[in-house]
């Protein structure tokens, strides 16, 4: 089971997180290739995601956690339920 979005954004916080809040994107949504000037940190609290960064993709269900350092080429797409993911940023 997963926690539940405070405890998440309890956690982030304490490992530094500044900024969290929760973010949704529909059915098969895609973000192409960019990067973060900060460290961020995803955990999916419904739905999926595939993260592709450096040559390797991998899709992350509830209850997994996706960190992408800070300027890191990556892109994402989410599942065809769409996806759910609590977002923290350094």
């Amino acid at each position: 089971m997963v926690a539940d979005q405070n405890s998440l954004e309890h956690k982030l916080h304490e490992e530094g997180f500044l900024r969290t809040y929760v973010w949704q994107d529909g059915p098969n949504a895609f973000y192409p290739d960019h990067t973060h000037a900060a460290e961020t940190a995803h955990i999916i609290l419904d739905g999926e995601m595939t993260l592709t960064q450096g040559g390797e993709k991998r899709t992350f269900g509830v209850g997994e956690r996706c960190d992408v350092p800070a300027g890191a080429i990556h892109s994402a797409k989410m599942g065809p339920r769409g996806s759910k993911y609590v977002i923290g940023e350094k």
